[in-house]
């Protein structure tokens, strides 16, 4: 796996990211064309193909946010651990989700003081992740 860096962070997975949401969305178009050229006894079944095109777009679309909240509790959980062996007190409470995303990437010397200018100066997840000097790869986040 090539070095991650705040420039290569981000990951994709074309299978999902790319196709699924193609194909998804071309069924969809393909299920309202059908829907507004189909004859009078046939509008019951593409009036189905249609709805099942939307059950699909939804199942796909909530797939994705369920597996990206499970991954944040780990996140949330295991920063929170480490900022407490690292200073003994438990995380801010008033660190939002993303900035605590960001902090992941941060070296353990670094985290403190980051930690302390994310609250201070409200940073966003963005700035928090461009103001790591040392950074902390995460190979598991999709």
């Amino acid at each position: 796996m090539k070095e991650q860096t705040y420039s290569t962070h981000t990951r994709y997975v074309f299978g999902y990211h790319v196709f699924t949401y193609l194909a998804v969305f071309a069924l969809m178009i393909g299920s309202y064309f059908n829907l507004s050229r189909s004859a009078p006894e046939n509008l019951y079944s593409a009036s189905l193909i249609c709805l099942i095109s939307v059950i699909l777009l939804l199942v796909v679309w909530y797939l994705r946010a369920f597996a990206l909240k499970a991954q944040d509790r780990a996140i949330r959980a295991e920063e929170n651990f480490r900022y407490y062996l690292l200073t003994g007190k438990p995380l801010p409470a008033g660190l939002r989700m993303g900035q605590i995303i960001a902090l992941r990437f941060a070296q353990d010397e670094e985290l403190p003081e980051l930690v302390e200018r994310a609250l201070s100066e409200n940073l966003r997840s963005r700035q928090i992740k461009e103001a790591i000097r040392n950074w902390r790869p995460d190979y598991h986040r999709v």
